[in-house]
């Protein structure tokens, strides 16, 4: 694989993760530990002997806390409204993870505390909450959610700190939850736009696989691109055929620009300003998708060939009534 001139890869004797030995686990500071990916991330990272510093809030939820105690990672509660503070929960440690989510409040304004702290703090390798679509391809304003990324990507661009982002498509869970493309009821795949059009899909938890590989693997490149399976509409209605032993049929919509222009229409009626998942950010993020705007050129899946990769069509015969 080609390394990033923008962010040459380091020679393994002089990092801090390839320099510890065995028998000295690499210390990963992870934000986000309470969240479903964060969860995930921590317990791949442990399967792997590695040692989690999970940063919480304070009061954070004592469930969760005690589910990640319980899996040997260590539990400290941090101000992550303070740099300093922030500074010294991450001293000593060879990469900071984050999987938050939120607004710019978290994805701007605290992960770059975050950050700032992690330069601070000696810390060589920063993997920052991108997990989505390409969206160093999507033109401005398209996405409200990616639009914050974007921002926080140029402030890690000019960061003295080497940074590795990774995008994993749609969560493929998603198709079995919140994501109005396999309708099991009636069974269609609802879409707008072409049918052929190819969309990335990886699960939560191989995401949090991987996350944890190249959270241990110093030479990484500014972004990695991962799809557990790549499907277009035609595709998903053939796996959940496949997945369910029912006959799936496609359900055209309309042209992706019908779908363009319903978007600010929902938004107005239903802004949820609050919300980072509103029905309208789901459907930009569906826009995008079916565009084709944001599918990866290259997949780097075979970095770490010791994973396995779930499908579409394992995610949709996973679903109980199916």
């Amino acid at each position: 694989m080609p390394s990033d001139p923008h962010h040459p890869r380091p020679d393994p004797t002089t990092t801090g993760i390839s320099a510890a030995s065995p028998s000295t686990p690499a210390t990963v500071v992870l934000a986000g530990a309470t969240g479903d990916l964060g969860g995930r991330v921590a317990r791949k990272l442990r399967a792997r002997g590695t040692h989690v510093r999970a940063l919480v809030r304070p009061g954070a939820h004592p469930e969760k806390v005690a589910a990640l105690r319980a899996e040997g990672v260590t539990v400290t509660e941090t101000d992550f409204t303070s740099v300093a503070a922030l500074v010294r929960a991450c001293e000593g440690a060879e990469v900071v993870i984050s999987t938050l989510s939120g607004l710019r409040d978290v994805i701007v304004d605290t992960q770059t505390r975050l950050l700032d702290a992690a330069v601070e703090a000696g810390v060589p390798r920063f993997i920052p909450s991108d997990f989505a679509i390409d969206f160093t391809r999507l033109p401005e304003g398209s996405n409200r959610n990616l639009d914050l990324r974007r921002a926080f990507a140029e402030r890690l661009d000019v960061a003295p700190i080497r940074v590795t982002g990774i995008l994993n498509g749609m969560f493929t869970d998603l198709l079995v939850g919140a994501a109005p493309l396999v309708l099991f009821g009636p069974r269609r795949i609802l879409y707008w736009g072409d049918a052929d059009q190819a969309m990335d899909f990886t699960t939560t938890d191989d995401t949090a696989s991987y996350t944890a590989a190249a959270a241990l693997d110093p030479t990484t490149p500014r972004y990695l691109r991962i799809a557990g399976d790549v499907q277009s509409a035609r595709g998903l209605r053939d796996a959940a055929s496949d997945a369910t032993g029912q006959d799936f049929r496609l359900l055209r919509a309309g042209s992706l620009r019908t779908f363009g222009a319903l978007i600010p229409v929902v938004r107005a009626v239903a802004p949820a300003r609050g919300e980072v998942f509103p029905p309208w950010q789901g459907m930009q993020y569906l826009h995008d998708m079916l565009s084709g705007r944001p599918k990866f050129d290259r997949i780097d899946n075979d970095r770490y060939p010791e994973l396995r990769w779930t499908s579409v069509r394992d995610v949709l015969a996973s679903r109980g009534d199916a």
